[in-house]
């Protein structure tokens, strides 16, 4: 039971030096878990938490729009692993930030939604900007929670608990005025303990199925990222002789230097039928934390009943999207490490088809021409630091990138998979920036861009280092093209031009435009060298993504 000791039982002096407000059990709370910084726009509904947030060491950073807010907390996570957090005022804010929400539930991230809201008294005769913010977010995120007097801390050490288990998502928390303002006791802060490494007790099958394989392959996806067991995976790789294919959150995992992988599947036909056969000649699939949310319908059903697949996986969807012959679920590292230190297979795959794919990958990728957009991604690649962190605006660029685009690490490429919507690369760059003080790459197509052009000023304001690579095509490009694959009229897909290097300059940071690639070499090793933000707008042909992916 929860033992506070009552502000009646205790003098008055005593009394007010104790006192605190809703808000600021909450925020202590928020800081105990690892929140380092708040994103939003405040309104007057939750100016006692901005207060309260700022007090207990939480940064509170401004952003223009709520959806851009939550895609800055969800950069700043990857990079640092701080909790994301997103505040929103009743009613607009709210409304603004549900593509956000979505998005962190379907591409797994523990995003902590705090929203402010009117008392339930005034809201039953009061209908300004007043809506049912639960009924709104219950089917986006995990949990909501309304906070009430005496229920401060405790709300949160429940989300915080939802938010990190299985795989992570949302939990909104609606926060009343009074509850936030009112006066209450100063509490003990609760550590929330992080989801246990727990792994199923009898491993006996999987580790007869891995012994009889002779050409076993691994498929590595989402799961292993959020748990940080890149250590895992190796040790199965080696103890296997398993070639890797990863989804491209799982990009890096395995720097894809290693020639143990073979890349990355998710989007692009073109990929997928040139890796095909290591789906059909592999006598066992082993599926490491693979979340096919990622996935395009091609990866419905990809191989035939009977094939014996190994599933691992942090939480049991019931998504229908493959069969499996055996599912383990719990902590994945730990189920991979269980299996690979019994593990020791010796000639898998002796015909090296794991090998050629590989090369048949990079060579089905490799720039046609000297520009274009694989042009511009290969010679970002070149100059780009070791370790740079990138991130992909949804487009036609975007399923190129994540082909052509090696990773060095885990959590080096961001990107939308599970929602895949626009408008998220700028954010997320700039929250991966504000967490290493490094300069981060973003991707963005011109529409892409267009729809988040405020968030210049939020990296003038901060001095961020991001480097912005615009493809300028003028067009939905992604769009057009399955209009001519389906025989339809062009329609709704075209824009007129922007002057992206003159608006850059003119939101406090440097442009250029760029039709070349010596002018793009030379532009982003500069653009790598500055302390603020460059915008290379990149003028491509939108022909160029024809048959690309």
């Amino acid at each position: 039971m929860r033992q506070d000791t009552s502000l009646t039982e205790m003098t008055p002096k005593a009394a007010e030096a104790a006192c605190v407000r809703g808000a600021d059990l909450m925020a202590q709370q928020l800081a105990a878990a690892g929140a380092t910084h708040a994103f939003g726009i405040p309104g007057g509904e939750v100016l006692a938490l901005v207060d309260a947030l700022e007090r207990a060491g939480i940064r509170f950073l401004l952003a223009k729009h709520e959806n851009a807010a939550g895609f800055m907390a969800e950069g700043l996570w990857h990079a640092t692993g701080g909790l994301p957090v997103l505040v929103a005022t009743l009613g607009p804010g709210v409304a603004n930030a549900v593509n956000v929400v979505a998005n962190a539930r379907q591409d797994r991230v523990p995003l902590i939604f705090i929203t402010g809201c009117v008392d339930q008294a005034l809201a039953e005769s009061y209908t300004h900007q007043i809506f049912d913010h639960q009924a709104v977010l219950r089917p986006l995120v995990k949990a909501s929670f309304r906070a009430a007097q005496g229920t401060e801390d405790l709300v949160v050490q429940k989300a915080l608990a939802i938010a990190g288990s299985g795989r992570p998502g949302p939990v909104h928390i609606d926060l009343p005025i009074a509850v936030a303002e009112a006066k209450t006791v100063q509490r003990a802060v609760q550590i929330v303990k992080p989801p246990d490494n727990s792994a199923p007790t009898d491993l006996s099958f999987a580790r007869e199925m891995i012994a009889t394989a002779k050409r076993p392959l691994v498929i590595a996806g989402l799961d292993l990222v959020n748990e940080g067991s890149a250590a895992a995976l190796d040790l199965f790789l080696t103890r296997t002789g398993a070639p890797l294919l990863t989804t491209y959150k799982a990009k890096g995992l395995v720097p894809e230097s290693d020639p143990r992988v073979i890349g990355g599947v998710g989007l692009s036909p073109r990929a997928d039928a040139l890796v095909r056969p290591l789906l059909d000649e592999a006598d066992l699939v082993v599926l490491a934390g693979y979340d096919p949310i990622e996935m395009r319908q091609g990866w419905r059903n990809p191989w035939p009943t009977g094939k014996r697949v190994i599933d691992i996986v942090a939480e049991d969807v019931h998504h229908g999207m493959h069969s499996a012959t055996l599912l383990l679920e719990g902590h994945v590292g730990t189920i991979l490490s269980r299996l690979g230190e019994e593990a020791m297979l010796d000639g898998t795959w002796p015909d090296g088809r794991p090998a050629a794919i590989r090369a048949a990958l990079s060579e089905a990728f490799a720039p046609p021409s000297d520009w274009g957009p694989h042009a511009v991604i290969d010679i970002l690649r070149e100059v780009a630091p070791v370790k740079t962190i990138v991130t992909a605006d949804s487009g036609a660029h975007r399923i190129l990138l994540s082909q052509m685009w090696r990773s060095d690490g885990p959590r080096r490429l961001l990107q939308s998979t599970g929602l895949c919507t626009m408008g998220c690369a700028l954010p997320l760059a700039t929250g991966a920036a504000l967490g290493t003080g490094q300069p981060t790459l973003c991707f963005v197509g011109d529409a892409g861009l267009e729809m988040v052009l405020g968030e210049l000023a939020t990296l003038r304001d901060l001095a961020l280092p991001v480097v912005l690579v615009v493809f300028v095509d003028e067009s939905l490009g992604l769009i057009a093209l399955k209009q001519r694959q389906l025989g339809l009229a062009r329609a709704a897909v075209d824009f007129g031009g922007t002057d992206f290097a003159a608006i850059a300059g003119a939101m406090g940071g440097h442009g250029s435009t760029i039709s070349n690639p010596d002018s793009l070499r030379r532009e982003a090793r500069a653009a790598f060298q500055r302390s603020g933000f460059t915008v290379l707008a990149c003028r491509i042909d939108a022909g160029s993504y024809e048959g690309a992916f």
